[in-house]
């Protein structure tokens, strides 16, 4: 990210916002946060199920999603995005918002193909960090035949050993134009 003197402004109007999580109050909360940050195209969803319907007729340019819901909790939404399946983008970027920071949980939510994960309590400045993170830094995807995802590596750093994957992979640009 640019030094904090080189802040870029940016306008998030335009930016169309999937928002999944299962307790009204947070949606709430969460919404007022995104409006405060210039963002008005915003669906709302109360758990994974209802989002995927969502998602049929709609592109979200970015999706919040809780972890912790029901029947289908926020990982494994997750994993039906990046599946692409019913037209849906698996290119999308995610950012996943939890209470629960365990190192397990947060490793999860990475495999499942998350972009970017969110510790609640929330705050406008942590949801544009990460919205920042998103668009400043954005990650390549990475297909195998166990994931797809944006890359879980944050950093590249020189290699000069064989590489010991023991299954082919395909790195693809971070970005995907809308399959639909």
């Amino acid at each position: 990210m640019p030094p904090q003197d080189q802040i870029v402004a940016y306008d998030f109007s335009r930016l169309q916002v999937l928002l999944v999580e299962d307790c009204a109050p947070m949606r709430k909360l969460f919404k007022n946060v995104l409006h405060a940050l210039g963002m008005k195209r915003i669906v709302e969803a109360k758990d994974g199920t209802d989002a995927l319907q969502a998602l049929d007729g709609y592109f979200a340019d970015v999706i919040f999603v809780d972890q912790e819901m029901a029947p289908m909790n926020g990982t494994d939404f997750v994993r039906e995005v990046r599946a692409g399946t019913d037209g849906i983008n698996p290119f999308t970027p995610v950012i996943m918002v939890s209470g629960h920071t365990e190192v397990s949980r947060i490793l999860a939510a990475r495999d499942a193909g998350v972009t970017e994960y969110l510790a609640k309590p929330i705050s406008a400045k942590l949801v544009l960090s990460r919205l920042r993170s998103v668009v400043e830094n954005p990650r390549p995807f990475i297909r195998t035949e166990e994931f797809f995802g944006p890359d879980r590596r944050r950093r590249q750093l020189p290699f000069d050993q064989a590489d010991r994957r023991k299954k082919p992979h395909e790195y693809l640009g971070p970005f995907r134009q809308n399959t639909r």
